[in-house]
């Protein structure tokens, strides 16, 4: 695939955001909103796929979205976007949440997911990513080949009308 511009390494777009769960943030069961946590991936997803195209982008689809662990209030939730895929006007963008503990600075896994992102004009029609990624280490490229394996699996449930 030949882009304008040339490609990018992962660690060109890698995103990390920060947040302590605050009263407004949690569920009447004390634990962060589902969809607190989605706003924020969301968002994080989004610069990273902004920092990697240099583009205004939209998300079109989250796969695989799972709820491994909950967060509480004053819980510090760190969220990690990177870019595991390039395609022609997409991105496919892993994001990857923990809860990390005061007294160690260890982080725990409790929620990932993979966003879609696509670059957009001013008029919100698709335009072509202008750079390609370059996958350098073993996880790396393991998770592009895992990108073209998710990018089947979509096209199978789209075909299925899932």
């Amino acid at each position: 695939m030949e882009y304008e511009k040339g490609l990018k390494k992962v660690a060109d777009s890698q995103s990390e955001w920060m947040k302590c769960v605050q009263y407004e943030d949690i569920n009447g069961n004390g634990r962060l909103f589902g969809g607190r946590l989605m706003e924020w991936m969301d968002e994080v997803a989004g610069i990273a796929a902004l920092r990697h195209s240099g583009c205004q982008v939209t998300t079109v689809a989250v796969d695989n979205l799972k709820f491994k662990k909950g967060a509480f209030i004053n819980d510090v939730v760190v969220i990690i976007a990177r870019i595991t895929y390039v395609g022609r006007t997409s991105m496919e963008v892993r994001v990857d949440v923990f809860f990390e503990e005061r007294e160690t600075g260890h982080r725990f896994m409790i929620n990932r997911a993979y966003f879609t992102e696509v670059c957009i004009d001013e008029k919100g029609k698709p335009i072509p990513v202008p750079y390609g990624i370059e996958p350098v280490t073993e996880v790396e490229k393991a998770e592009y080949d895992g990108a073209l394996k998710r990018i089947e699996i979509r096209k199978i449930r789209r075909a299925e009308g899932y």
